[in-house]
């Protein structure tokens, strides 16, 4: 009884700190910084396993429904009936007929359960050097394409060329005060030749 009560108030007060932009125990992706030029971080990352879907809607609606699908899966809607822990960054890109969302798996779980829902597919994301942007306050489709446009811009003078469309990872709840949410926009790149 004392460790469910326990337990309680360490959900509660992570979930209140998460308010004021306050992440606490949620595993990242480790990376590599290979460099910083006009407020990018180029990064490294290595082999990751994801849990993904895709949704054919718009921008919000897609990542809402996304983030219900994948949220099943890790609270125990898979073959196993295994809960997996949270990790950040919420990955958003566009996809064929909408948007993939995307939640990273943790990097100890080398065999992660089957999902029990069809749409949900774990897949292993290669390795890969990725230019970055960091912002904070609203999540709003227009600020993510506003961040997108700067990110493509700032990379122009740099010794870095992008590969691909940028995508959005969101690292805070939503109820999180958007001047101190943390979201990033991110670009494959690869250096100039």
């Amino acid at each position: 009884m004392l460790e469910r009560l326990a337990a309680g108030a360490t959900a509660l007060a992570q979930g209140v700190a998460s308010v004021a932009g306050v992440r606490t125990g949620t595993e990242e992706p480790p990376f590599e910084v290979l460099d910083r030029a006009r407020g990018l971080e180029i990064r490294r990352y290595a082999v990751r396993l994801a849990a993904e879907t895709e949704v054919p809607a718009d921008e919000t609606a897609s990542r809402s429904e996304g983030f219900s699908r994948l949220a099943r899966y890790i609270f125990g809607g898979n073959q196993a009936r295994a809960r997996i822990a949270m990790t950040a960054p919420v990955d958003q890109a566009r996809a064929r007929a909408g948007h993939r969302i995307r939640f990273f798996l943790p990097a100890a779980l080398k065999e992660p359960p089957v999902p029990a829902d069809p749409r949900v597919q774990i897949v292993q994301v290669p390795p890969e050097t990725c230019a970055v942007l960091r912002f904070s306050g609203s999540t709003a489709p227009q600020c993510v394409a506003d961040a997108k446009a700067r990110l493509l811009a700032a990379l122009k003078d740099t010794a870095w060329v992008a590969e691909g469309a940028p995508i959005a990872w969101f690292y805070d709840p939503p109820w999180t005060i958007p001047a101190l949410r943390r979201i990033e926009v991110a670009v494959p790149v690869r250096r100039r030749d």
